[in-house]
């Protein structure tokens, strides 16, 4: 085994073979959201930076290519462009282009036309018209005015060669272009928005009427390719391991492993003492008696919780937990290699948020905060990385789950951080603190799900905060910990909006919490927005 593929990010199980479409970003905040789009209509999409080789396109399949937005100008000395190469494929194999916000000004830009800052700057909703006559294919079965969402100050002033105009607003005249001769296709606006009504329509022609991409991106079939693909790269004496913490995405993956390979693979739960309350017994129960999982169980509470006496900084909790983590998991992955003779693989549940991350056009974000991942584990493993959801988004890995037959409410239970409630507990984490917060954190989810509300919301959970304030309690003067409830509504994690609860329901919350939990005399509700806020508070 090469040392230099130990523990490699890249290494996925091959995808050479599946007809896609390409998305090259060019730094636009919604490249995420084209690719989301696309996958809805069940046509396979990837991401690639708009710098991407030729060399690297020319391995796929490509049924066709979408130019994303961005924030540079074209006309600026250091904008990103596509390379000759790439346009020289894109013509030799006749792929239909679409280009959005700034992927029509490239389009514009490399075909001899003219893109200028614009009189005034278009931001938001704005109302599109076709052209008179228009026949255009990318607007087929579509009215002829319809709302769409814009964001940008360049504009196109002169039309590139062999293209005429299809669209416009009162600000810009050139708002949708094409050469329906050369398959190419502009819109000024951002048809992945959830602003722009129709704009999945648009996509949708493109996609599948344009150019021909197949709708057959279904979750049966992707486990199917992969149970076959796992078991030739595994072999038939091969063995893995892998973390699992409970949350959707480690379900998937482990139930997904134990069909490929059964008990040859080895699971590994880590208990930190920072879980949900009952987190483990439940675990053990649906990941080994329903799901027939291998699973081992690490406790380690009193470990890590030592470790953080004192400690009120979170990165210093990320670290201190996610360092730890590592310790345990290569002890007892260890003690495992030693009972089997050998293994040679590690499952991880990398998605394919992460992997747009580590590909766009701008590089890796700055940090906000360390993940958690697994990524982390020392070279001297010897182990490759087997990560079945790479290509997948959350809704994806969640309808995969109901492929495979994991029951619905392990299937739809909302996110839960690495360092688990030692980041929603604001300042020290104790045994005591940690317990305060499991009980009404359970209350919390067991009212959301009572009320109807648990599937509405992408994420749920209380914050014990570091402080506390007077109350009274019969008779008695209280002097107790504050609490804050937490609920989102959210589609990629990327921007959340608080979830607007009924009165009711936060008042039964705040009645069972205050009353039920000893410790807690105050409930407040979150309602912050990301941006700014993140979701988590720490």
């Amino acid at each position: 085994m090469d040392p230099k593929e130990y523990l490699k990010q890249s290494s996925r199980l091959s995808n050479f073979g599946r007809p896609q479409v390409a998305i090259l970003d060019f730094g636009s905040q919604y490249s995420h959201l084209i690719a989301r789009r696309v996958r809805e209509l069940r046509v396979y999409c990837e991401l690639y930076s708009c710098k991407v080789d030729a060399k690297e396109l020319a391995q796929h399949e490509i049924t066709a290519v979408i130019l994303s937005g961005g924030p540079s100008s074209v006309y600026e000395k250091d904008a990103p462009h596509v390379s000759p190469e790439v346009w020289a494929l894109i013509k030799e194999k006749k792929i239909p282009v679409l280009g959005i916000c700034y992927g029509m000004q490239e389009l514009t830009h490399v075909f001899g036309g003219k893109v200028e800052t614009g009189t005034k700057h278009e931001y938001g909703k704005s109302i599109c018209h076709r052209t008179e006559g228009c026949d255009s294919a990318l607007f087929q079965g579509m009215p002829q005015e319809f709302q769409m969402w814009m964001s940008h100050g360049d504009k196109v002033t002169e039309m590139p060669d062999g293209f005429k105009f299809v669209a416009a607003t009162e600000n810009a005249e050139f708002v949708a272009i094409e050469n329906s001769e050369s398959k190419m296709w502009g819109l000024q606006f951002h048809p992945e928005v959830t602003h722009s009504p129709l704009g999945k329509n648009i996509l949708e022609n493109f996609c599948i009427n344009i150019a021909g991409a197949k709708p057959d991106w279904v979750m049966t079939d992707y486990a199917n390719e992969f149970i076959e693909q796992v078991r030739e790269l595994v072999g038939e004496t091969g063995h893995v391991i892998g973390a699992v913490s409970g949350g959707v995405d480690s379900t998937v993956a482990a139930v997904l492993m134990t069909r490929a390979i059964g008990d040859r693979f080895h699971a590994i739960l880590v208990d930190n003492g920072c879980l949900r309350k009952d987190e483990v017994p439940l675990v053990l129960k649906r990941m080994r008696e329903d799901c027939g999982v291998n699973l081992q169980c690490v406790y380690a509470a009193d470990r890590f919780l030592d470790l953080l006496k004192g400690v009120t900084e979170p990165e210093q909790k990320r670290k201190i937990i996610g360092g730890t983590f590592i310790e345990v998991f290569q002890e007892e992955a260890t003690k495992i290699q030693a009972e089997i003779g050998t293994c040679d693989f590690l499952l991880q549940g990398t998605l394919y948020p992460d992997v747009i991350e580590s590909i766009s056009y701008k590089g890796p974000s700055a940090i906000i905060k360390t993940h958690h991942n697994v990524g982390g584990l020392p070279a001297s493993m010897k182990l490759k990385l087997i990560e079945p959801l790479r290509e997948l988004f959350k809704d994806e890995v969640r309808s995969l789950g109901i492929a495979l037959g994991i029951d619905e409410a392990s299937v739809w239970r909302h996110p839960f951080p690495g360092p688990g409630l030692a980041i929603r507990i604001l300042g020290e984490v104790t045994a005591e603190r940690v317990k305060i917060l499991q009980e009404a954190d359970a209350i919390v989810i067991e009212e959301l799900v009572k009320s109807g509300h648990y599937r509405a919301i992408g994420q749920a959970f209380v914050v014990l905060l570091p402080c506390k304030s007077v109350g009274v309690m019969g008779d008695n003067r209280t002097y107790e910990n504050v609490a804050a409830v937490r609920c989102v509504e959210t589609t990629d994690y990327m921007t959340a909006d608080f979830y607007h609860l009924p009165y009711d329901v936060l008042s039964t919350m705040s009645s069972r919490v205050i009353n039920e939990v000893r410790g807690i005399n105050r409930l407040c509700y979150d309602i912050s927005s990301k941006p700014p806020a993140t979701i988590e508070w720490e």
